[in-house]
């Protein structure tokens, strides 16, 4: 047998003692054996640099150093769940999915680990990257250290798909977070707080023979790709978990939702005994074609629903009562609290949300309050031991100013928050929408960051997002820290934005009600800025979806002057503030006025790819048949009794060459 063969041979068995222990919790040979074979290997492969392999069994226990972590883009979105908290919650997304798609629905149920979300790409059965989930859009690239997790696979076993993506969340186990802690107390170091933090922290350590000393584990979930192969979420766990997977054994089939329920009955009380932190269920339609059909809004699956086990609580005393100002003007009231220990963090701070819940629940200065994490993630305050209320306490007098530029405050009658009208004089104001202009899912500029902002407003260098295209490099080399390659960066950066496509631009105004998916619609509706801008009331609201508020929203920002003035500098400065030419070729009125329903499989085109040739044509996708659907395109497998609703409500069903053909395609 040659060195290479000699090589290629323990690499095989140290994969399948690595699967054994770390997966299968079976293994066949002793520790001091193991390592035996490894320190054979790493022998062997430093003697023959030449057969270097990055997903060799000796690459675990780490060593390269990452100074940057690259932010990549996902090539399928990692998206948020919706959360329920209760059982009639449960109930009215199992009656919102029965509306939605034909026939038996089965739901797989899961339990949700506390930890930090990571998606593995895998290309010919080798982890070729792993990224942090980020914002959903795009996250850190940290497969160096992902290397080092013994429960995640570096080469596939049996039938894999060629590429695919598996999204699973990094956990500490609390053995294995107890022992740490134990060494750094030990060392006379401070404890680590929680598990979860711990984890999500490991993921981003500069030097990965670092995160090879901590014992992760990767629980996977979740198989995503084209041409998997795969019929349901069930079986891509059991398909997941012979290709080598931890894919957690506690899922299980569910024939309806009272099954659901008794598996969210049983774990909310079991989930005790694992040695994992868990924080609630998942519930996922079981059939991919389903949830196919289901779809998603703009940050959540509809065929997936997360339900919260009931969160943890404690007491504190609220020492003082503040208030924030955010980028709107929304002013935030906040609680500054002793601090305690809630769920394996320490709490200082909770949100009182707005005046109403002051006075609902008589919240005051000195009161012994009951603090519970919203969700498990958000403080916020429920209730008041009035037991402990002090002799000299008086009712909390919300503040008629604002804390930062003393303006006085607004608030319209069917308002639940106050505002501070002078967005354009309020420091955090300035601040936040500049802030919220450059994030990722707006204008994405590269070398500035909140705190750069700040440091440029308090400077007087900018005091709108309009100001950011007159930056010169020689303004910002004085500022703290700002070297000359960071100046530089900055300013390319500034400018690279203006390749930014239009629908994007609209969301980074800042316009109020005005999200994501909201400014996609108006822009594709209006194509320009100047067209969005003559808009009125009657015609903004003729628009898909968009509602009296969003309208009133963007007539009165338009009208605005200093607003108008902003979109004729960000003109001038060469924004995207109309549909691409590209954007506009695509795009026709031929199904205008159309009301078009999808169901079952299509053979030349999928789904995603209907429904967004039917947007592009002008037409409405809508869920669920009705009078005013104007047909239906009916693919193979189309469900029998939304075939009997379009046949009883006279609406025509016509197949997807029939659909393609109305578009001369």
């Amino acid at each position: 047998m040659d060195i290479q063969q000699q090589i290629e041979q323990l690499r095989a068995e140290l994969r399948g003692h690595n699967y054994n222990y770390y997966v299968l919790d079976a293994p066949v040979i002793s520790d001091f054996e193991f390592d035996t074979k490894l320190k054979q290997l790493q022998e062997l492969e430093a003697a023959h640099p030449e057969y270097y392999d990055p997903n060799s069994p000796s690459l675990r226990v780490g060593g390269q150093v990452t100074k940057n972590f690259n932010t990549l883009v996902h090539e399928h979105r990692m998206y948020s769940l919706d959360n329920s908290y209760s059982k009639d919650d449960l109930l009215d997304w199992e009656k919102r999915i029965k509306k939605a798609v034909d026939g038996p629905v089965e739901y797989t149920c899961e339990l949700k680990y506390d930890g930090a979300s990571i998606s593995l790409t895998y290309q010919d059965g080798k982890l070729e990257k792993a990224v942090t989930r980020g914002d959903g859009v795009q996250g850190d690239e940290v497969t160096t250290n992902i290397r080092t997790i013994k429960s995640v696979p570096l080469q596939l076993r049996g039938d894999y798909p060629a590429r695919f993506d598996i999204r699973g969340e990094i956990v500490l186990p609390f053995a294995g977070f107890e022992a740490m802690n134990a060494q750094r107390i030990a060392a006379g170091e401070e404890p680590y707080r929680n598990p979860r933090n711990t984890a999500s922290g490991s993921l981003k350590l500069q030097d990965s023979a670092e995160v090879a000393k901590r014992p992760l584990e990767c629980l996977l979930y979740s198989v995503v790709g084209n041409n998997l192969n795969i019929e349901t979420q069930f079986e891509s766990l059991q398909k997941a978990n012979s290709w080598g997977f931890k894919v957690p054994p506690h899922a299980v089939l569910a024939k309806n939702i009272d099954e659901v329920i008794a598996f969210v009955n049983h774990w909310d009380a079991a989930r005790h005994d694992l040695p994992y932190e868990t924080d609630g269920v998942v519930i996922k339609v079981n059939s991919l074609r389903q949830q196919e059909e289901l779809g998603y809004t703009a940050k959540a699956p509809r065929w997936a629903m997360a339900y919260k086990f009931k969160a943890e609580q404690a007491s504190s005393v609220l020492h003082t009562i503040t208030y924030q100002v955010g980028r709107t003007g929304a002013i935030t009231p906040v609680a500054n609290l002793e601090p305690v220990d809630l769920a394996g963090t320490i709490v200082k701070r909770a949100s009182l949300h707005n005046a109403d819940q002051i006075a609902k629940l008589d919240i005051r200065e000195g009161d012994t309050v009951y603090v519970e994490k919203g969700g498990e993630i958000i403080p916020k305050i429920v209730g008041v031991d009035l037991s402990q209320r002090p002799a000299e306490s008086s009712p909390t007098q919300y503040i008629t100013n604002c804390p930062e530029c003393q303006t006085p405050l607004i608030r319209q009658a069917d308002e639940a928050l106050h505002y501070c009208p002078n967005e354009l004089g309020c420091f955090p104001q300035i601040v936040g929408k500049i802030q919220h202009f450059i994030s990722r899912k707006a204008m994405d500029i590269e070398g500035l960051g909140g705190e750069t902002v700040a440091l440029l407003v308090k400077e007087g260098l900018i005091n709108n997002y309009a100001d950011l295209y007159t930056l010169r490099v020689d303004q910002l080399l004085p500022l703290e820290r700002m070297a000359q390659k960071s100046a530089e960066n900055l300013v390319q950066g500034v400018a690279k934005s203006k390749e930014i496509p239009f629908e994007r631009v609209l969301f980074a105004l800042g316009i109020r009600y005005v999200g994501e998916t909201v400014a996609k619609k108006l822009a594709k509706h209006y194509k320009s800025i100047t067209a969005l801008a003559a808009a009125g009331l009657d015609d903004l609201q003729a628009v898909d979806e968009i509602g009296s508020a969003i309208a009133q929203s963007v007539v009165e920002w338009f009208s605005d002057p200093k607003h108008q003035e902003l979109i004729d500098r960000l003109t001038q400065y060469g924004l995207q503030l109309e549909l691409s030419e590209q954007v506009l070729a695509n795009q026709t009125e031929l199904l205008k006025g159309d009301v078009v329903v999808v169901s079952g499989v299509f053979a030349r085109v999928s789904r995603t790819e209907l429904k967004k040739l039917i947007e592009d044509n002008g037409g409405k996708v809508s869920s669920s048949i009705s009078s005013k659907t104007t047909y239906v395109v009916a693919g193979d497998k189309m469900g029998p009794s939304k075939r009997t609703k379009a046949e009883s409500l006279g609406v025509a069903l016509i197949t997807e060459d029939e659909f393609l053909a109305k578009l001369g395609q």
